[in-house]
C-alpha cells in the first residue's frame, strides 16, 4: 500500500517504513508529525483519487534528523564583460520515517 501525500508544498510517494527527505519542518527530532493532505491511495490495485484530498486518510511520520543537502554551485558569467559571480547554496532538509498510513 502506498499514498501520494503533500508535505510542505511538495508531493511524495509514501509507504510504511520508507524514509523521505522533505523541506525543513519545524518539529523537533524524534517528534511525531501527521499529514492529512493525502491526494491518492493505492491498496493492492484499488486506487482512490481525492477531490482534492482523500477524506479520512492520514499519514503519521517520525522526524529522524535535520540536515543540509549537498552544495549547489551557482555560477554566472557574461563573456567579454569581466562579470563573474560564484555563489553556493545548501538546502535545509528534514529526514522523516513513515510509521503509519490510515485510510478510513
Amino acid at each position: 500500500m502506498y499514498v501520494i501525500v503533500e508535505i510542505a508544498g511538495q508531493q511524495f510517494k509514501a509507504e510504511k517504513g520508507r524514509k523521505l527527505y522533505v523541506h525543513r519542518l519545524h518539529e523537533e527530532e524524534n517528534a511525531s508529525v501527521s499529514f492529512d493532505k493525502v491526494l491518492l491511495t493505492d491498496n493492492d490495485g484499488q486506487v482512490v483519487v481525492g477531490t482534492p484530498v482523500v477524506e479520512g486518510a492520514k499519514v503519521t511520520a517520525k522526524v529522524l534528523k535535520h540536515l543540509k543537502d549537498d552544495k549547489v554551485i551557482v555560477f554566472k558569467k557574461k563573456r567579454r564583460k569581466g562579470y563573474k559571480v560564484k555563489n553556493g547554496h545548501r538546502q535545509p532538509l528534514t529526514q522523516i520515517l513513515i510509521e503509519e498510513i490510515t485510510v478510513a
